[in-house]
């Protein structure tokens, strides 16, 4: 099985052992880079992880422009290398980055989505029938933390949920290091050409969705390439990072039953609770890379213009100059400034549709089984270190 990278190096809930030492030793660490070849340096205090992801002036988001990107697509040919990068919010610095945002951020405002607040809490109550009639054993993941978001984003989107087991096992696959660079661009190429139908779709046929809405209101603007980045980005991301917390977030409630019956008897509280559960968590790893566009010095280390940073975002979420006794999972804690979700111009745009569908569910499921558990010994529960968002593979309940 193929090494974890250092960045994304778990023990538990909670960061490797060797990246908490580096963190509190303030160095910068060398790690293998994610996509390309070479080496990335590792970013693990709070304020350094939070210093580079608010200035793009110094470290840039637009990795595929960079030297390091285009070696990573090598295979691909410009045209397609070309197709690849629009659209790509990710991939953009200000201000072709702000364009793209202005156009997406009025679908995740917290005013639209508390319209959707109703429809959620429908779709979380259909999989805790669905959970309760597959009985004590059942898999949390797959009954309940993995379809109810997949269904949400399927809805929002406008992509047929009938298609949801076909995308969330190639996506799995996909943000999977451990499987070869090659398999990994062959699934991409499978996620992109189905989304090109979907978009295709929507352009002859525009539907009252989010896809169908940015067709008709940005059509002239975002051809079908950009179309296709930006519907696969959310398709991604709004299923893999909240079914990933959802599972995980009840495995570290279970293994804490003080803080799950205080979140029992005051699911009015489900809101800061959820934040400390985020900031405990730290589902993903690292996000996007950066890279310096001149010489950066960061703590007492300089980093080379040119040079790829990744981030320790579990390390930095558990800093004792950031939070006061963090690896303790407190759910009374004063919600925290915590990166699990990301800082400054790239900060999560689903971040109100994530939290609303964890303050929906955690309560909701606490409430149908009030004396749920572990179905299985915890050395059992097997975590899923090598995905690019942390989490698990299946987590057998019981009640």
């Amino acid at each position: 099985m193929a090494d974890v990278p250092l960045y994304m190096a778990r023990e538990g809930f909670g960061p490797a052992p060797e990246v908490t030492e580096i963190r509190e030793e303030g160095k910068l660490a060398k790690v293998p880079v994610t996509f390309g070849s070479g080496e990335a340096w590792m970013v693990s205090r709070h304020a350094d992880v939070r210093e580079v992801l608010s200035d793009y002036s110094r470290f840039s988001n637009d990795f595929l422009g960079t030297e390091a990107g285009e070696d990573a697509a090598a295979h691909l040919s410009p045209e397609d290398w070309e197709r690849m990068r629009k659209g790509q919010l990710l991939a953009f610095d200000p201000p072709e980055h702000a364009y793209l945002r202005r156009i997406l951020t009025p679908e995740f405002t917290m005013r639209r989505m508390r319209r959707l607040e109703p429809r959620i809490s429908e779709i979380v109550d259909e999989h805790l029938d669905n959970l309760e009639r597959v009985g004590p054993g059942a898999d949390l993941v797959a009954e309940f933390a993995l379809p109810v978001p997949s269904l949400v984003i399927c809805e929002l989107l406008g992509v047929p949920y009938a298609d949801r087991a076909e995308f969330q096992d190639r996506t799995s696959r996909q943000t999977d290091t451990s499987l070869p660079a090659q398999e990994r661009a062959k699934l991409a190429g499978e996620g992109r050409a189905y989304m090109e139908g979907l978009v295709a779709r929507a352009q002859t046929n525009p539907g009252e969705d989010m896809l169908g809405m940015l067709v008709r209101e940005h059509g002239d603007e975002l051809d079908a390439d950009a179309l296709t980045n930006i519907a696969g980005l959310l398709l991604t991301a709004g299923h893999e990072t909240t079914a990933n917390m959802l599972g995980i977030g009840t495995l570290a409630l279970l293994q804490h039953p003080d803080q799950l019956e205080w979140l029992r008897a005051n699911p009015d509280q489900i809101g800061p609770a959820v934040e400390e559960l985020l900031r405990f968590l730290s589902v993903a790893h690292s996000g996007i890379p950066r890279v310096t566009k001149q010489d950066v010095r960061l703590g007492d280390q300089t980093i080379p213009a040119g040079s790829q940073v990744q981030f320790g975002l579990a390390a930095a979420n558990r800093d004792p100059r950031f939070v006061d006794d963090p690896d303790r999972l407190d759910l009374t804690r004063k919600p925290t400034a915590h990166v699990a979700f990301g800082h400054g111009p790239h900060h999560c745009l689903g971040a109100p549709l994530a939290r609303m569908e964890m303050t929906a569910a955690f309560p909701a499921l606490l409430k149908r089984f009030p004396t749920l558990a572990l179905g299985v010994p915890f050395e059992d529960v097997e975590f899923r270190p090598h995905h690019v968002v942390y989490g698990l593979a299946a987590l057998p309940v019981t009640w």
